[in-house]
């Protein structure tokens, strides 16, 4: 054996090499490999057999090491990828729970999906952790109250993700000292209960990094806003009501990613309204029901929150084309919005709200916004766009990195002549128009300006017109090798 693979460092530089895949069949076959390294030498099989348990995603393979259990798991007849049944299987004995936890120490990550096998381990007692350096647990039990989640929450513990709350997590912060990585799923049917669990848990991690849960209470909240690692923040869904906070939190210093799946965005509106974050460079919310009123109100707290200096994305989506509000009013977020000096992205969806634009504000909107990657305003309330192809190129000047583009416009009112104009766009490769005008009052004429301004984009998008597709048409014909119109670069 060459002298280099007695140096530690080095051997286990090559079993993770071998180790590296993540593709199902590859990952087999390192399996194999592993195994086999294993059984070479004794200078192997530690380092081998440490990778070959690190990761698994059920208890079957540990299973598998008890005598009585393995001619079952890994009959000859059953099926590739088929699940084995333990039902009618007697519990493990004393004896065949030391065989099961073999190698237990050696694993670091595990996926449980379900606890079908779970009652083969009643020998175990539940306060003790069989996984003694795990460090990843991704919890994807149905039923919550299983009292075995105890057995998988090791001190060495820095990911865990559950599909719902458990009495376990009240203390998991103190138990779990070096917890970073908190997700816990959405869950619909809460009691009081349930909130005062989930606060307890979050109020007892102090080194979280990331954490994703349904919307807490103020306390548990205020405890968050004192967290220095804290970085990223979710809230999914909720539409339970809270009270208003009684206090103003600390700033959250150093979040610089925010994100809400919400059903309603009364929480989400207050707990902006009531908070800072200084160094919040991503805003993103998902909600399902968004009047104006309360769209007008989450822009103001949006602007409120101390972020105008960092903030880079504004992802805002309102995916509720049932929920007409009766209102009027245009929304004035491109208005509030000139404040963040530094958008990159700025994505607007709303099905129910109308986005107000003119040709005059969007020109003001690019001019403070010299950054602006990618700009997408969608609405559906179908109000006649009017912006026009001359205020679109006169705003595009001011922004010569935006890559992608979707917003209304006027189709039927052409008011410039690429033939000409010298200003071309050459970095625009995705322009799309949502739900603009079904009429084009002249689809050669809105292809010809597109060819020749907007080099790069080869296909305009739409929503359901087919005067649009009539436009393409036309711009395929420009774009084809055998058509002399070619736009001057």
């Amino acid at each position: 054996m060459h002298q280099a693979l007695l140096i530690p460092e080095v051997l286990l530089g090559i079993f993770a090499h071998v180790n590296e895949h993540t593709d199902l069949v590859l990952t087999a076959n390192s399996r194999r490999s592993l195994a086999s390294l294993a059984k070479t030498c004794n200078s192997f099989h530690e380092p081998a057999m440490d990778l070959l348990w690190a990761n698994i995603d059920d208890l079957e393979k540990l299973l598998g090491c008890v005598t009585r259990l393995h001619p079952m798991i890994y009959c000859s007849d059953a099926r590739p990828g088929s699940l084995w049944s333990s039902e009618g299987v007697e519990p493990l004995s004393e004896h065949e729970a030391c065989q099961f936890l073999r190698h237990a120490a050696r694993v670091r990550s595990i996926d449980i999906s379900y606890d079908d096998h779970f009652h083969l381990l009643t020998v175990l007692p539940t306060e003790t952790c069989m996984f003694p350096r795990l460090m990843s647990l991704l919890w994807e039990i149905e039923a919550p109250e299983s009292r075995y989640l105890h057995l998988f929450l090791s001190r060495t513990l820095r990911d865990c993700r559950l599909s719902a709350p458990h009495p376990a997590l009240t203390t998991i912060g103190t138990h779990c000292a070096f917890l970073d990585y908190l997700k816990i799923s959405d869950f619909d049917e809460v009691t009081a209960d349930d909130l005062s669990l989930l606060s307890s848990a979050v109020r007892s991690c102090t080194r979280l990094k990331f954490l994703g849960c349904p919307p807490l209470e103020w306390a548990a909240w205020n405890h968050l806003s004192t967290l220095p690692t804290l970085l990223n923040l979710q809230i999914y869904s909720g539409s339970w009501p809270f009270e208003q906070p009684n206090l103003k939190f600390a700033p959250f210093l150093n979040i610089t990613l925010l994100t809400f799946y919400v059903h309603i965005a009364e929480y989400a509106i207050t707990a902006m309204q009531f908070s800072e974050f200084p160094s919040l460079t991503c805003f993103e919310m998902s909600i399902h029901v968004l009047s104006w009123a309360e769209a007008e109100q989450l822009f103001c707290a949006l602007l409120q929150c101390n972020a105008r200096l960092t903030l880079e994305q504004i992802i805002i989506s309102s995916r509720d084309p049932d929920d007409e509000d009766g209102s009027d009013n245009y929304l004035t977020v491109i208005t509030q919005f000139l404040c963040f000096s530094q958008l990159r992205t700025l994505s607007l969806v709303f099905d129910n709200c109308a986005i107000y634009l003119d040709n005059d504000l969007l020109l003001e909107a690019v001019s403070r916004w010299p950054y602006i990657h990618h700009m997408k305003l969608d609405d559906q309330r179908l109000q006649p766009p009017v912006v026009t192809f001359r205020g679109l190129f006169a705003a595009l000047r001011r922004c010569p990195h935006l890559e992608t583009l979707q917003l209304h416009i006027d189709a039927v009112n052409i008011d410039i002549d690429p033939e000409t104009e010298s200003f071309q766009h050459t970095t625009l490769k995705s322009f799309h128009v949502g739900f603009s005008n079904v009429l084009v009052a002249d689809a050669e004429a809105v292809a010809r300006i597109i060819f020749c301004m907007l080099p790069c984009v080869d296909q305009v998008g739409y929503a359901d017109s087919e005067e649009w597709d009539e436009v393409n048409k036309c711009l395929a014909s420009f774009k084809s090798p055998a058509c002399p119109l070619t736009p001057e670069l």
